[in-house]
């Protein structure tokens, strides 16, 4: 085992600073908050799925604000062409050629608003930009800008005039999470914010795109993962194959996504070393939209399954 340090540097103090400054406009949210930082700084995508009005929106856009990044919007309908995200060539009069105006994916930070209201075509433009960092139009291949992230919201399924996602698009998602409804007081002091002030929800850039890089990198380079760690993270995905509960389990891209988010939630904790459970709280939110639940399953508590199936998995010490 390789001796073991705290995470003390200025790096961690940048994300507190980050986290503290979106709490002050996002009351009742702490979890969801964390979770979506989290994703962010593990270079993945994250879904939000909740009732509408809960907030989902403005926690995407109060993230963007924070870190100072390039923002921006697709506002999913069914008539939403895949053009209207990637962009599109336009004949220039002047010159008497094609111009490529790029679309609102060419930004570090891309909400896409209620995602499954667009048809399962135009999804599928987002399919190569989350993956590959890249998208083609007309043929031609343009590199995103990185830091690259997409929030995508939905509403639930049952909703009337949703395209439920494919499995294919929800694995790009490293993370899936709900927000919920916030406590009494957490809601009253929305309520009072918002007949006080409109701008209650404008947040400040708190660091610089060079910061939220190194942050990024030094997640990846300075986590350690022990063997007994990796075989863990490696039970948990063979057991959710093996499951009663499943008909499919968890893909390889489903194990990495654990694996980076729990080395994220360890830095955050002020660590650079992984422990149980760091991969026990990210799991919960890694693996349900990625496995194939059997009928008889599918009504009850997803998450509680996951658990029961994880807790059957010896722990290392």
């Amino acid at each position: 085992m390789r001796p073991s340090k705290a995470v003390t540097d200025t790096r961690l103090e940048k994300f507190n600073e980050i986290f503290e400054s979106l709490l002050q406009h996002l009351h009742g949210k702490e979890k969801a908050l964390r979770l979506a930082l989290i994703s962010f700084f593990s270079q993945g995508h994250l879904l939000i799925e909740d009732l509408p009005g809960l907030g989902k929106t403005t926690l995407a856009v109060s993230i963007a604000n924070a870190l100072g990044l390039k923002f921006g919007r697709i506002q999913c309908t069914n008539d939403l062409l895949p053009s209207d995200i990637t962009g599109l060539s336009i004949y220039n009069k002047t010159t008497e050629m094609f111009e490529f105006h790029p679309g609102p994916i060419f930004n570090n930070i891309v909400l896409v608003d209620e995602i499954n209201r667009a048809t399962s075509k135009t999804q599928s433009a987002l399919l190569e930009a989350m993956q590959e960092r890249q998208i083609t139009a007309e043929g031609i291949t343009y590199k995103l800008e990185s830091p690259f992230f997409v929030i995508a919201t939905q509403n639930p399924t049952e909703h009337h005039g949703t395209y439920p996602l494919p499995k294919s698009q929800l694995d790009r998602f490293m993370m899936q999470i709900n927000i919920g409804y916030p406590d009494k007081e957490s809601e009253k002091r929305i309520i009072m914010e918002v007949m006080q002030s409109e701008a209650r929800n404008l947040t400040a850039p708190v660091i610089r795109k060079e910061d939220v890089v190194d942050i990024q990198k030094s997640i990846k380079d300075e986590i350690y993962i022990s063997d007994k760690i990796l075989a863990y993270i490696l039970d948990i995905v063979k057991s959710t194959r093996n499951s009663r509960y499943l008909i499919t389990g968890l893909s390889t891209r489903g194990a990495l996504a654990i694996t980076e988010t729990a080395r994220t939630n360890a830095f955050f904790s002020g660590r650079d070393f992984l422990i149980p459970e760091d991969v026990k709280e990210m799991a919960e939110f890694t693996i349900p939209h990625r496995v194939v639940f059997k009928d008889e399953y599918e009504g009850s508590d997803k998450r509680e399954i996951l658990r029961s199936i994880i807790k059957e998995v010896p722990v290392p010490v």
